[in-house]
C-alpha cells in the first residue's frame, strides 16, 4: 500500500497526476487523516465529492503522540526540516504493515528512505 502525502495530492488536484490515478485504479493508495485535514483546508475541486472520496480510501494507522515523540528522539529527527504532520506520516507508515510513503518533499523522502519506507513512485 502507498500512503500518498499532501504534496502528491495537491499536485494531482492542480494537474491530474497519471501515476496517482493509476495507483488509485489499482487500489494501492491509502490516506492519513492529517493529510485529509491539510487538504480540506485548501481549495479542492468539487469539494464535497472530493472529501467524500478521500474518506473512502483505506486509512493508514495513526501513531500515538508518544510513539511519534519516541521516534523523533530515537532517530534524531529534530532539526531535519520536517514538521509535525511529516513525522506522523513516517510513524504511521512504520506501524501500518506493507506500507510505503510517497512524497514530493525531498527532505521527507530522504528521511523515509533511511527507514526503508520511501515509495519509489515516479
Amino acid at each position: 500500500m502507498i500512503l500518498a502525502d499532501t504534496s502528491v495530492w495537491v499536485d494531482h488536484f492542480r494537474k491530474k497526476d497519471a501515476e496517482l490515478y493509476r495507483q488509485l485504479q489499482r487500489n494501492n493508495i491509502s490516506i492519513h487523516p492529517f493529510v485529509v485535514t491539510e487538504l480540506v483546508l485548501g481549495n479542492l475541486p468539487k469539494r464535497q465529492k472530493t472529501i467524500a472520496y478521500l474518506d473512502l480510501l483505506p486509512m493508514a494507522k495513526v501513531a500515538q503522540m508518544g510513539e511519534v515523540r519516541r521516534m523523533v528522539e530515537a532517530h534524531a529527527l529534530f532539526q531535519r526540516g520536517i514538521g509535525f504532520v511529516e513525522a506522523h506520516l513516517i510513524a504511521s507508515t512504520l506501524i501500518t504493515p506493507h506500507t510505503v510513503l510517497w512524497s514530493r518533499d525531498k527532505r521527507l523522502r530522504g528521511i523515509a528512505k533511511t527507514f526503508g519506507v520511501n515509495a519509489d513512485v515516479s
